[in-house]
């Protein structure tokens, strides 16, 4: 209302300025006279981790999600490591840094931490999986406390234990994921079971003259950061309302809300002889200050299924006489357990201006504060708030109490929108080399790696290559993974001349939730649904799921990419399956040796040793292609001239009106009579033919008669031109 008024006036003197100075002052003006429309402790809005000399560690009970303070901090580490380099090519120095710091929790025992927030995204998840790389320790704080090696290797005799102090160690920490510094934290703090809080748990350690058992339903956390035992009370019992007696015995807090079966009945009240005594005829008074409560409206409250965030419930109903307000709670409630108490909280509210004052002839030790009551020719019960020992009686101050519960209405906390927690898998990797693409220069190596794992979980792994005994970094992978799996049932041999409509595979993916799709032969033509079985590239056409991650792959295209002479041989059941397209990962040919037996190895989170794979088909990008169509034409002489058709790595569409590329250094053949491995008698031509005299075979009759390429750096598969007669 001043705020109103002092607007008015300042803007008829002063115009907009005086307006705005006049609506400044009225605004404190109310806020004196009034005061705050906010009851108890101010919530924070995911606070953020801080070290800073001299502040209070506040003590905290059941679930919470707080921040803590760093209480040790080590310097960052800096890592570096090298990659590529080789053979000339230039290298690249990556650095990483890592920190080891302390986070002091609760001053209080903490029974286990849940999830834990860096920046907003999970750095540990419920099961306890670090999401980086690190190591993680917690002390619950009891008298028991160990000293943490870290922190002792650092301070020596000096290092506290931290005792009744709980507190978390990250040691070595990857501070990548979060710009090379230490992240804004968040730590889910779990209590000893999932039962309700008691009072005496938020209060204690209590005297022996201090006595409750009053438990707190729906509260699963609560947040103490300082200040007296009334302030504690006092913000409890906005929702819990309690009853306090004192007694011989000492103090005593119990719950104002469990009304008993049957309440006494209050006998008729007793008149005064002192004129000056209150209601002296009657011994009894009745008052209602209408308007003059403060009706909650609204709860502030930590959402458990929010993530802890701050929620807000209204109260049910009409707006009520009276200036309402929003109670700030600090502890941890789910919606609707907070809506029912807000509701609670207003409906007694509005009962709390209803007093009585009755007065008694003699004590009865059963009644004092804290006792419900029944008063003759009143409806309801009502609440001994207090009692007065005078010359004329007792004096009691009755307080109304609802008629009934308060209205329980469905309640919504909202969506959030929580970051996944997915749990880190294990590393599963396959290594190959594939035949040149005909894409940059011939002597270019196609080398692939296809890490994956079980789960979507999984963030990514560590290449490296063993050469000369040594471990050589390769790079990241990053997240994407590969679709691998493995055959169940043998691929058997093949002509590879022609589409198998009827050739059929079951295999099993790593992961349930690959997906596999088909492909019309146009789409088989420009390249699609290529998949490494062994070391055989195979296409296939339909891919029908089975269930779970089985699958079954038909209409085969066999020996694709110069792979004959593996379909020719067939794949056994067990054989490694890569579908091979963009999800595999180009490695860094410079740095991975030519033999066969390379290992290709890969370190990820969950991996707690490296996982080694084998360069399957190694060498295969520089290794010529098998010749084709073989001929053998009888000359009028009686000589035999054998003739064939070359074909060349990376010329894997048949252009018109021109040759196919050669691709390598020279055009030059290696013909041989007899084993492969050990040839009788060989010959070496530069054009894709050879006339061979009849008398020089005939020592030679049964005997296979071969041909391969003679490429830049290798041999191709030897062609069959004949079995000698």
């Amino acid at each position: 209302m001043a705020t109103l008024v002092f607007t008015a006036v300042g803007t008829a003197l002063g115009g907009p300025l005086g307006g705005a100075l006049g609506s400044l002052i009225g605004s404190q003006v109310d806020q004196a006279v009034f005061g705050s429309n906010r009851q108890g402790s101010r919530l924070k809005e995911l606070a953020l981790t801080t070290s800073s000399y001299g502040t209070a560690i506040p003590r905290h009970f059941g679930r919470m999600r707080v921040a803590g303070s760093i209480i040790w901090a080590s310097d960052l580490v800096e890592s570096s490591e090298a990659t590529g380099g080789s053979k000339g090519a230039p290298s690249t120095q990556t650095y990483s840094y890592s920190a080891s710091f302390a986070v002091a929790l609760s001053s209080s025992p903490v029974h286990d931490i849940g999830r834990i927030w860096a920046d907003g995204t999970l750095l540990r998840g419920a099961a306890g999986d670090l999401k980086v790389g690190g190591t993680f320790r917690f002390y619950r704080g009891g008298g028991d406390n160990t000293i943490d090696p870290l922190i002792a290797s650092a301070e020596g005799a000096a290092c506290p234990a931290f005792r009744g102090l709980s507190y978390c160690v990250f040691e070595n920490l990857q501070l990548a994921d979060f710009g090379n510094r230490i992240p804004a934290l968040n730590f889910e703090l779990i209590g000893k079971d999932g039962t309700p809080l008691r009072l005496a748990s938020l209060i204690g350690p209590l005297p022996d003259t201090i006595h409750t058992l009053t438990i707190l339903p729906g509260l699963s956390g609560f947040s103490c950061e300082g200040g007296s035992l009334l302030n504690l009370l006092s913000t409890c019992d906005a929702l819990y309302p309690l009853s306090c007696n004192v007694d011989g015995t000492g103090l005593t807090i119990t719950s104002a809300q469990n009304i008993p079966p049957d309440p006494p009945l209050l006998p008729e009240p007793a008149m005064a002889l002192d004129s000056d005594s209150h209601a002296p005829q009657t011994g009894k008074w009745h008052q209602r200050k209408a308007g003059s409560a403060t009706i909650p409206n609204a709860i502030r409250y930590y959402d458990a299924t929010r993530d802890y965030q701050p929620g807000v419930q209204r109260a049910d109903g009409k707006a009520a006489s009276g200036r309402g307000e929003t109670l700030q709670f600090p502890g941890t409630l789910n919606a609707q357990s907070a809506r029912d108490l807000v509701n609670g909280a207003a409906e007694r509210a509005g009962w709390r201006s209803e007093m009585m004052g009755w007065r008694l002839a003699e004590l009865d030790p059963t009644l004092g504060p804290g006792s419900i009551v029944r008063v003759p020719d009143q409806p309801g019960y009502w609440l001994i708030e207090s009692w007065e020992w005078r010359d004329q009686g007792i004096e009691l101050e009755l307080r109304r109490l609802p008629r009934g519960p308060a209205r329980q209405a469905a309640a919504d906390g909202g969506t959030v929108l929580a970051p996944r927690d997915r749990i880190a898998t294990p590393t599963v990797l396959h290594a190959f080399e594939l035949p040149w693409d005909g894409i940059g220069a011939a002597t270019n190596r196609n080398i692939y790696a296809a890490p994956s794992s079980v789960s979507d979980g999984w963030t990514g792994a560590a290449l490296y290559t063993v050469r000369d005994g040594q471990l050589i970094p390769l790079g990241p992978s990053g997240p994407r993974r590969a679709i691998i799996g493995k055959s169940l049932t043998p691929l058997g041999s093949s002509s590879c001349l022609r589409l198998d409509p009827s050739a059929q595979l079951e295999i099993e993916l790593a992961s349930a939730d690959f997906t596999l799709t088909n492909a019309t032969p146009e789409m088989l033509a420009s390249g699609s649904n290529r998949a490494l079985l062994g070391e055989e590239v195979i296409q296939f056409s339909q891919a029908a799921h089975l269930g779970a991650n089985h699958w079954r792959l038909s209409g085969l295209l066999r020996g694709r990419g110069g792979t004959e002479a593996r379909a020719v041989d067939g794949n056994p059941a067990l054989s490694p399956f890569t579908l091979l397209d963009h999800r595999c990962i180009p490695l860094d040919q410079t740095e991975i040796a030519t033999q066969a037996g390379t290992q290709i190895l890969a370190l990820g989170i969950a991996d707690d040793e490296p996982v080694y794979a084998s360069l399957a088909n190694a060498g295969i990008s520089l290794k010529p292609l098998m010749p084709v169509h073989p001929r053998m034409i009888l000359q009028l002489s009686g000589d035999i001239t054998f003739t064939w058709s070359r074909r060349a790595r990376g010329a894997w569409e048949w252009r018109d009106q021109v040759d196919v590329p050669l691709n390598e250094e020279a055009e030059s053949y290696l013909l041989g009579i007899g084993p492969f491995a050990s040839p009788e008698q060989q010959w070496s031509v530069t054009l894709p033919s050879i006339t061979l005299p009849a008398d020089s075979l005939s020592d030679y009759s049964g005997k296979p008669l071969w041909v391969c390429q003679q490429g830049s750096f290798a041999l191709s598969a030897p062609l069959l031109l004949t079995i000698l007669p």
